[in-house]
């Protein structure tokens, strides 16, 4: 990840105006689509699935008056009068006449009507008008609010109070106001105190507003199709801001720190996209997957709002990685900060030194007093209530608080949330009797006050009890009615033979808040989960994540105890403009939760990779602790300071859903980074010592490497000074390690392929030559060493190697299709080249005269197989023999205009002849791609040793270009030969080579001649078995094959060979399970008949083998075949059974 965003923060830095411009006509399209497309946001709560839910939905078509959208107007007598007055009862009629008049009202009811209970108040000063509304509360206009609102205006100009609320008037969507620009104010301020420059604290503003911008329009566009509640914007608004700030603060910081001391400013601003970024972009994945993780409670709204939010910080962290190289671009060396800094950079802060030294003098006594603090502070966390917002949350500006208010006084808080509960009264012979029974049913109830209506629908089909609870919608004992009147429900139901449902606005926020409730602790187990998990990979360590999992727990909890504080006790409740004790916002413990657990690991990674980069650099580990500390504590308390003005600015703010979530992130930001990071954790990490980076090898296996701070980055600029020095190194392996299923199949391979050129890797069968060619290519993992092809670190950017080196056909891995004609596989490598579906027909026609050339080039090898020099295009690729098909191969792989070409051993090419055929058509390609400015380099393997000087002179390339590198197999059951030691390459004798017929044959030997020893190695020579053509002379010398006669074939490389009733065990290196299991049984013939050997090896499919031996010489078995095996696709020795236990290959 490091490496991609290294190239990505150079580009953005490069071309700094094309970034800034496209940043800026995003930003105006996003606007203009917010503008025109843009509906709007709406308040939807549904909870699907649960039984209030389903019995709304059910009403709203077989009984909309009571279902949709209500408003409610109270209406107060002036002092001295009553509501039954004349005069009064003659100005609530008018009232109702007007009110009726109002589009959108479908019904108004009337409450001096005899039929409607408790529609006057029993104190008889207060009227209370009900008006049924069209429609949900999401389709209510503003027009119709505003009518509603000036109905009562002749009312109060005659001395009566009347205020409008209900449910069409439930809390607005909250806006921006002055206090949060005072939020961005500070900000200000505390970066310019920072960074002593203008400049410098404008960027990380700059960066984090273009984010919020870009995310308030998508989220006002997505309005067109999605319902998005009205917290939702400024919801993620808030926190794109906060992180948005914090996250470019981060990278200026170390970019800054960097060209202090003396960096390339490119270099600096793509080396700090690289190493901040990939903290930034780390912690931005926390906080977007926590985020996601709302959708965990099942709720719709909830999910919208966590989908929304998680945008904010995806674009936040898009903004810093993109936006703000591109304005360090702008303004380049005039961001080197002025006033002396150390050599190395460092900005040793005096403040951070004496804190931290503070901290750790007495680490134990430091964690004990933070813990007992923050649990004390947790406490008021045990009283916190959950519950969506109502009118009584508003501010009382607001009429429909004040309406509210009103009615609690005069008619009980009850009537702020009635009770529906539904019946199917479709079967019953008298609805009426029903309905009278189920109401006084439903009276005796402890907790339901009163029920004002018990009647059926139109169409007698259903039937609706409103019952009004003795306790406001947000009171706990409101909660247990409901949950009593549906533990009642079965009994009621089988009573009366009907079915039953609670439900109305009350039941289904109550059911909103329980399925919350519910998911708020599954939840927690994901965050502290998923917090364990990334630390450990990250970190490397056990302590390091446990301890930060424990802060996080306790900085949580107290944030939740401090608004607990404020909003149940009172605590400071004037100075947060709190202006009604209760609960607070249901879903406010997850999102707290989760935009926490982001930042808290945000300053973790970079507060504790400081202190292991000291570490590992040599330091104790206390004063690991001490210089990592006061390296990067300034950077964290800034962006701690700023990040709690931010959440703070909206504290004040009249919203009665944000004020908890904006109260919670600035104390838990705050108790997070200045108690917990910047306390807690140093001591915590004093105290453990050198455990702290303790870790078991078995994790350290099996955990994926997560480079969040940039080391191969690090590595790789160092490896780029080698580089300027070695600018055309091709290829570098030290002491690179290959670990197959069954072992380890290369180990400490050290190659160095300096120039462009050849590099051939020469080995006997099982030496992994294979898997040291797809190692190469960044497609097998190894398992330690270090490599790097065209200038690019493997494993790290094997993305990058991936896509500078090409395979030829690797049979196994990327075979050629045998029934796709020629230029149909011509045709698909160009489509891929040009991303395009098709391909011109000129461009194959060039593609197929490479091929024709090539074949030109191999026809003049002397005993090659190439009858033709001309391919049809139509011919399917099956029909061509190993020759043409191992060139097709190249010529195919060529297309990608490679930097490297890898290419292995084909077993499928007859003779040696056949091989330098490849050779010089490999040559000729290479030589004609350099003609055209494309320097190509060929890595390829080789079981029989080739001379430097015929590979060069078929090739074409001097002999100064090719590169010969031996590899030794491992020994099966001995010791391993180190791999990739070189040794001297033994040229052929004068006059053998390509062409040289039966002669080149007996001095390169074959496969298994080399295999048994022969070749390079003078004492093989003894204990070779003979050539074909020598075997007739060895017999009656009395010559023996390897053994005496009649003795099956040993491995010679020092395996452990045990002969036992007709079996040979050879045992597999280093694990000593078998290998293979031979036995062999021998029909005699006479002296002039040959002896018949039949070669099992069991546990190998296929694996027989037939010998007739000339009589009286010994038998001839191929001791090579298939007593090993191969690696990837031949070389690696065989496994016992028919399992496939190679090691993984990217194709």
């Amino acid at each position: 990840m490091s490496s991609s965003l290294f190239e990505l923060g150079r580009f953005c830095y490069r071309h700094a105006g094309r970034v800034i411009g496209a940043w800026l006509v995003v930003l105006a399209l996003l606007g203009i689509a917010a503008g025109v497309i843009g509906e709007g946001t709406s308040e939807v709560y549904e909870v699907p699935g649960s039984q209030g839910q389903e019995a709304l939905d059910s009403l709203q078509g077989r009984f909309p008056e009571l279902s949709g959208a209500a408003g409610q107007i109270v209406v107060v007598a002036p002092e001295g009068r009553t509501a039954t007055d004349s005069g009064t009862r003659a100005d609530v009629d008018a009232l109702v006449s007007r009110l009726e008049k109002v589009d959108g009202v479908s019904e108004v009811a009337d409450p001096y009507d005899d039929g409607i209970e408790g529609a006057l108040s029993d104190d008889g000063r207060a009227a209370l008008v009900n008006v049924q509304l069209d429609g949900q509360a999401v389709d209510v206009t503003d027009e119709t609010r505003d009518a509603l609102t000036d109905s009562v205006g002749p009312l109060r100009r005659k001395g009566y109070t009347a205020e409008v609320g209900g449910s069409a008037f439930m809390s607005p969507p909250p806006t921006i106001s002055f206090l949060e620009v005072v939020g961005l104010v500070v900000a200000m301020i505390v970066l310019y105190v920072m960074f002593r420059s203008l400049r410098a604290a404008a960027l990380p503003l700059v960066s984090a507003l273009a984010g919020a911008g870009a995310t308030g329009a998508v989220i006002m566009t997505v309005t067109a199709a999605v319902d998005v509640p009205g917290t939702a914007p400024l919801l993620a608004l808030m926190i794109g801001v906060a992180v948005g700030i914090d996250y470019a603060l981060f990278i200026l910081a170390r970019h800054r720190e960097q060209l202090a001391g003396g960096s390339d400013p490119e270099e600096s601003a793509a080396l700090s996209i690289a190493t901040a970024g990939g903290a930034v972009v780390f912690a931005g994945l926390t906080v977007l997957i926590a985020l996601l993780g709302l959708s965990l409670a099942g709720l719709p709204f909830l999910s919208t709002m966590g989908v929304a939010a998680s945008g904010g910080v995806a674009i936040a962290v898009l903004s810093a990685i993109t936006l703000l190289p591109a304005l360090m671009g702008r303004l380049g060396a005039r961001l080197v900060p002025r006033g002396a800094r150390d050599g190395d950079g460092t900005h040793h802060s005096r403040w951070a030194h004496g804190w931290v030294r503070a901290v750790t003098a007495a680490p134990l006594v430091t964690v004990v007093l933070v813990t007992a603090a923050l649990v004390a502070l947790s406490v008021p966390a045990l009283d916190l209530r959950l519950a969506l917002p109502d009118n009584g949350s508003m501010a009382l500006t607001e009429s429909p608080r004040r309406e509210y208010d009103l009615v609690a006084e005069h008619f009980g808080p009850g009537d702020n949330g009635p009770l529906l509960v539904t019946a199917d009264i479709i079967d019953s012979d008298d609805p009426l009797a029903l309905m009278d029974d189920l109401e006084e049913e439903i009276a005796a109830v402890p907790g339901v006050e009163r029920v004002t209506l018990s009647t059926p629908n139109r169409k007698a089909d259903t039937g609706v009890v409103v019952a009004i609870p003795e306790t406001g919608p947000t009171d706990a004992r409101t909660a247990d009615l409901v949950r009593d009147l549906r533990d009642r429900l079965p009994s009621l139901e089988k009573k009366y033979d009907t079915k039953l449902a609670v439900t109305g606005h009350t039941a289904i926020q109550i059911d909103v808040s329980d399925r919350l409730a519910r998911a708020t602790l599954p939840f927690a187990l994901v965050v502290m989960g998923l917090s364990l998990l990334l630390l450990t990979i990250v970190f490397r360590s056990l302590l390091v994540p446990l301890t930060a999992t424990l802060g996080f727990v306790l900085s949580t909890t107290a944030a939740f105890g401090v608004i607990a504080g404020v909003f149940e006790h009172g605590w400071f409740s004037d100075v947060f403009g709190v202006t009604r004790l209760g609960p607070v916002i249901s879903f406010m413990p997850i999102i707290v939760m989760g935009v926490l657990f982001g930042l808290a690991m945000d300053y973790q990674v970079f507060l504790v990779s400081r202190m292991r980069e000291a570490h590992v650099r040599g330091a104790s580990p206390k004063d690991a602790v001490v210089r990592g500390f006061t390296s990067s504590g300034p950077v964290v308390a800034a962006a701690a300071a700023i990040m709690v003005a931010v959440f703070a600015s909206f504290v004040p703010h009249g919203d009665a859903n944000l004020k908890p979530i904006a109260l919670g992130l600035a104390v838990g930001v705050l108790l997070d980074a200045f108690v917990v990071r910047m306390i807690f954790i140093p001591a915590a990490l004093a105290l453990c010592g050198r455990h702290t980076w303790e870790f078991p090898a078995v994790l350290d296996r099996t955990l994926p490497h997560m480079d969040v701070e940039g080391g191969v980055v690090h590595d790789h600029l160092e490896r780029n000074r080698e580089v300027r020095e070695h600018p055309n190194r091709v290829v570098e392996a030290r002491g690179v390690t290959i670990r197959g299923g069954r072992g380890v199949v290369v180990s400490d391979l050290d190659l160095a392929f300096d120039e462009p050129g050849v590099c051939l890797v020469q080995g006997p069968d099982g030496s992994g030559k294979t898997s040291i060619l797809l190692a190469l290519a960044g497609r097998m993992p190894f398992e330690q060493g270090v490599v790097e092809v065209a200038g690019y670190l493997l494993p790290e950017q094997a993305a990058a190697v991936q896509r500078r080196v090409a395979l030829a056909e690797m049979h196994g891995i990327n075979d050629l299709d045998d029934a796709l004609t020629v230029a149909g596989h011509i045709a698909e490598r160009l489509s891929a080249r040009t991303l395009m579906p098709w391909a011109r027909r000129r461009d194959i026609d060039r593609v197929m005269n490479r091929f024709t050339a090539a074949l030109v080039a191999a026809r003049e090898v002397k005993g090659a197989v190439v009858p033709r020099t001309q391919i049809d295009p139509t011919w399917y690729v099956g029909d061509l023999n190993s020759v043409e098909r191992e060139l097709l191969g190249v010529v195919l792989a060529l297309v990608e205009q490679p930097r490297v070409l890898v290419l292995d051993e084909n077993g499928e090419l007859r003779s040696e002849a056949d091989r330098w055929a490849v050779v010089a058509g490999v040559g000729h390609l290479v030589r004609s791609a350099r003609e055209t400015g494309q320097t190509v380099s060929v890595i390829g393997a080789s079981t029989e040793p080739m001379a430097r000087e015929h590979i060069a002179h078929l090739a074409g390339v001097p002999v100064e270009e090719v590169t010969i590198v031996e590899v030794g197999r491992h020994q099966v059951g001995g010791d391993a030969e180190p791999r990739g030691a070189r040794r001297p390459v033994t040229a052929p004798a004068p006059g053998v080579g390509p062409g040289a017929g039966a002669a080149s044959g007996a001095a390169f030997g074959t496969w298994s001649d080399f295999w048994e020893g022969r070749g390079d190695d003078p004492a093989a020579e003894g204990r070779r078995r003979p050539a074909p053509e020598e075997a007739p002379a060895a017999a009656a010398s009395g010559d023996a094959t390897p053994g005496n006669a009649g003795d099956l074939p040993r491995v010679d490389e020092g395996g452990d060979t045990r002969r036992h009733e007709g079996f040979d065990t050879a045992t597999r290196p280093f694990t000593g399970t078998p290998l293979v299991h031979v036995h062999d049984t021998r029909e005699e013939g006479s002296d002039e008949a040959p002896t018949r050997v039949v070669h099992t090896v069991h546990g190998i499919p296929d694996a027989t083998r037939v010998h007739d031996v000339p009589a009286g010489s010994a038998p001839e078995a191929e001791a090579g075949q298939p007593v090993h095996g191969g690696d990837a696709h031949g070389d690696e020795a065989a496994p016992d059974d028919t399992h496939d236990h190679s090691p993984k290959v990217t194709p």
